[in-house]
């Protein structure tokens, strides 16, 4: 046990230092030079040019609000595509209060393309929807009374009767305490919107970005811009990229999708502000980038496109009333992404400091050629590595794989024919 508590501490009190080997090898000395090469490069051209390694960064902080324009009368009467009996409700004149709902959300808003609306619904009892589950019936047994109809329109009261489709066919469903009559889940056009003058509207984007680090902010609309600049100009990625007014068809001709099928379902559309500024350079040079994309999933098999419900309810002779919408239209998502950087030293010492101690890599990877690839290998590790005995406890030293030599007299020899063999192995490098 004590044998190997001595070698134990023997190892644990050793102690490693490094050794310089001058090894006159042109391939280890180019292989060398070129990873030392590389790396000063990656240093220089990737670091502080490429990524700005020089400079401190933050992140963008945004502040979105928009403003719609644009008006439309609609008149389906005799549109060879009408499938609703009466065209009443859809022949109107649409403005912004009608076809932005809600009039204002966060990084968003929606436009209303396509609708289906039920006039002068009022709480009482009639016959649900026929294409809700498990609303047919033939007796009162088969309709449980104050159980609610899964995803439907309300509560069944007990009793089976006759629903009435707006073409006059007849069938037989259950009775429900609801908002009356139901809705009737059918376009009034066929594969067709009926505001489809919404290609046309136009929407004002203000954004404000800021890089609270550095206390920089701007908005999207130049400082140069007049207000009658304002009132004329439209957003064109060629000839106008400045301009913060959207034409809502040219932002979906930006993403090639095809306005019919968009308009008449609804979709989710990305409008994508970039803010990335170099704060080294001057003011005028921070300005937006913009691009567009479809976010939702047009090729979805179930549940495609987006809309929703709402109602407008008052009274009629006293009796509360409602009109329903369910909404078909685009949803825009206003996505704010940047950075900014500024000159730092801090940044840079570190950078450089990182990048330096890459260059370990060099000696790394000639010690692998030397002391594995080359012919000679064996040779170089004798020199590489020496041992050294406790030379207070009276020992000499040992090279790597050599004998001991004891005493300062026998070094010298020692040393005049290592030079020897060193002039003789140069050429096998």
């Amino acid at each position: 046990m004590s044998k190997y508590m001595k070698t134990a501490v023997d190892v644990f009190l050793e102690y490693d230092t490094e050794k310089i080997v001058h090894i006159k090898s042109k391939k280890v000395g180019l292989i060398n030079r070129v990873i030392q090469l590389g790396i000063i490069g990656y240093i220089i051209g990737w670091v502080l040019i490429y990524e700005k390694g020089y400079q401190s960064t933050d992140e963008v902080v945004s502040a979105i609000t928009t403003k719609l324009k644009g008006v439309s009368y609609t008149d389906i009467t005799n549109n060879p595509l009408r499938l609703v009996k009466d065209p009443t409700p859809y022949n109107r004149i649409w403005d912004p209060a009608d076809y932005v709902v809600p009039p204002e959300q966060t990084d968003a808003f929606f436009v209303m393309s396509n609708m289906i609306i039920t006039q002068d619904q009022q709480m009482s009892t009639c016959a649900e929807d026929p294409g809700m589950l498990n609303v047919s019936c033939t007796t009162n047994d088969d309709c449980p009374a104050g159980v609610p109809v899964v995803n439907g329109n309300g509560v069944r009261t007990g009793n089976c009767t006759t629903y009435t489709y707006p073409d006059g066919d007849t069938t037989k469903t259950c009775e429900i305490h609801a908002w009356c009559p139901v809705e009737y889940d059918q376009t009034p056009l066929n594969g067709s919107a009926v505001l489809r003058d919404i290609v046309n509207f136009t929407v004002l984007i203000k954004n404000t970005a800021q890089f609270t680090k550095f206390n920089f902010s701007k908005r999207n609309i130049l400082e140069t811009s007049d207000a009658d600049y304002l009132k004329g100009c439209t957003y064109n990625k060629k000839t106008d990229k400045f301009c913060p007014i959207f034409k809502l068809g040219d932002i979906i001709s930006e993403t090639e999708e095809d306005f019919e099928s968009l308009a008449y379902l609804g979709g989710v559309m990305g409008i994508f502000i970039k803010w990335d500024c170099n704060l080294d350079h001057s003011w005028d040079k921070c300005v937006p980038k913009y691009s567009f994309r479809r976010l939702d999933n047009k090729n979805a098999k179930i549940a495609k496109g987006y809309n929703f419900r709402y109602a407008h309810y008052f009274k009629d002779e006293g009796i509360e009333t409602r009109k329903l919408l369910k909404a078909y239209g685009i949803l825009f998502q206003i996505i704010v992404t940047g950075e900014a950087g500024k000159f730092d030293i801090i940044p840079l010492f570190l950078n450089i400091g990182a990048g330096l101690a890459l260059l370990s890599l060099a000696t790394i990877v000639c010690d692998m050629v030397v002391l594995y690839v080359l012919k000679k290998r064996h040779y170089y590790k004798n020199k590489k590595y020496l041992m050294v005995d406790d030379v207070d406890g009276g020992g000499g030293y040992e090279e790597f794989g050599g004998h001991s030599d004891r005493g300062a007299s026998k070094q010298v020899p020692s040393t005049v024919q290592e030079h020897q063999q060193e002039s003789h192995h140069q050429s096998d490098a």
